[in-house]
């Protein structure tokens, strides 16, 4: 019998859509315990492919034959990073990532030049205003779709030019960093 028993856990899901024969750059802002290919992303369509970004693309196709990613399914996706995924249908195709929010002092490496990253928890809003993204002096971020939009961090307004770029629930970007850093934020999930 229990009595009194809580947990400050906090369990979701958020659902990611690629365009049909499109790309798009996504995030698995929830932490699965097991965050690898084959266990976030199990049976997609196949010749779907997955790039990670590490100074330079890595894809993983899932094949038809061995219905398994290949080389291996054991690249991952932590929250906080991001991946690009091709869909191979003619229909747009829909992930759904489930797992734990992280919660308390969180830090996201941010390597000087380009990363591929996301919030490490499933929020919207201005990279910098809502989500905590430390922009300093001629830093760029790039948002996909369909083709890259920069927006470049002004020195001079100490903001982001043209304006602030806003992320949405599973979207990654890339980051072009002048330094690095680490992006760091204190995060609770509301009462």
């Amino acid at each position: 019998m229990a009595q009194n028993v809580y947990s400050l856990n906090v369990v979701g899901y958020h659902t990611v859509t690629v365009p049909a024969n499109g790309f798009a750059l996504v995030a698995n802002q929830l932490d699965s315990g097991n965050n690898t290919l084959a266990s976030l992303i199990p049976n997609p369509p196949v010749d779907t492919i997955v790039y990670k970004y590490d100074n330079g693309w890595v894809g993983y196709t899932f094949d038809e034959f061995d219905e398994a990613w290949l080389p291996n399914g054991n690249a991952t996706i932590n929250p906080g990073e991001g991946v690009m995924i091709r869909n191979p249908l003619g229909t747009p195709l829909s992930i759904t990532f489930v797992g734990e929010v992280l919660q308390g002092n969180l830090a996201n490496p941010l390597p000087a030049g380009f990363a591929v990253r996301s919030s490490m928890v499933p929020q919207a809003g201005g990279i910098t205003s809502v989500l905590g993204f430390p922009g300093e002096p001629d830093d760029i971020v790039y948002k996909y779709s369909g083709g890259y939009t920069g927006y470049t961090f002004d020195e001079f307004d100490e903001a982001w030019l043209p304006s602030e770029p806003v992320v949405a629930v599973g979207e990654a970007f890339f980051s072009r960093k002048v330094k690095a850093g680490s992006w760091d934020r204190v995060f609770s999930v509301p009462q």
